[in-house]
C-alpha cells in the first residue's frame, strides 16, 4: 500500500472514530495512536496532519458542500465512512496544492476508500458527489489550456 494511501486511510480511521464519539474523543491523540499503530513506515507524516487539520478547520463548509451536492441525504444520515470520506476528498479537492494532489488523484482515492470500506455503493455516491463538485467548482476555474487537453485526452 503507497505511503500516501496508507496515511488516508489512517485518517479516514481517525476520522471515523472521532466522528462516532460524537468529536469528544481527542482528535490529535487519535491520530497519534493511529499513525504510530498502523503507520509506522509513513514517510511523510505531515501529509497526514495537513489533512487531518484542513478537515476539522473546513468542516462546516465541507459539510454544507456535501449537503448541497446530496440533498436527499442530509449529513447526520449519511454513513459515518462515507461522510468521512467525503470529506477528506472534497478537502483534497478544494484545498489541496494540485501539484501535489491533482484533482484526479484527490477523487480517486476517495473511491478507492469508499470501496474498501463504504458500503456497497459507497463508492458510487462518492463518485457522484466528488465528481459533481468537480465539475461545478473546480474544471470552471482551471485554465482553458488544461481543459482542452483534458478533452483531448492529452493529461500529463
Amino acid at each position: 500500500m503507497a505511503t500516501r494511501h496508507l496515511a488516508r486511510t489512517i485518517i479516514l480511521q481517525s476520522l471515523y472514530e472521532w466522528d462516532f464519539y460524537r468529536k469528544e474523543a481527542d482528535l490529535v491523540k487519535t491520530v497519534e495512536r493511529n499513525l504510530n499503530e498502523f503507520g509506522p513506515g509513513i514517510d511523510e507524516p505531515e501529509f497526514a496532519w495537513k489533512i487531518v487539520k484542513g478537515v476539522v478547520e473546513h468542516m462546516g463548509e465541507l459539510d454544507g458542500i456535501i449537503s448541497k451536492y446530496a440533498p436527499e441525504w442530509p449529513i447526520d444520515q449519511i454513513a459515518i465512512i462515507d461522510r468521512n470520506i467525503l470529506r477528506i476528498g472534497l478537502f483534497e479537492l478544494l484545498y489541496a496544492d494540485k501539484d501535489e494532489v491533482p484533482s484526479k488523484v484527490a477523487i480517486n482515492e476517495a473511491i478507492e476508500l469508499a470501496k474498501q470500506f463504504g458500503g456497497e455503493n459507497s463508492s458510487r455516491f462518492v463518485n457522484g458527489v466528488l465528481g459533481t463538485v468537480y465539475k461545478e467548482i473546480i474544471e470552471p476555474k482551471e485554465p482553458k489550456k488544461e481543459r482542452e487537453e483534458k478533452k483531448e485526452g492529452k493529461e500529463t
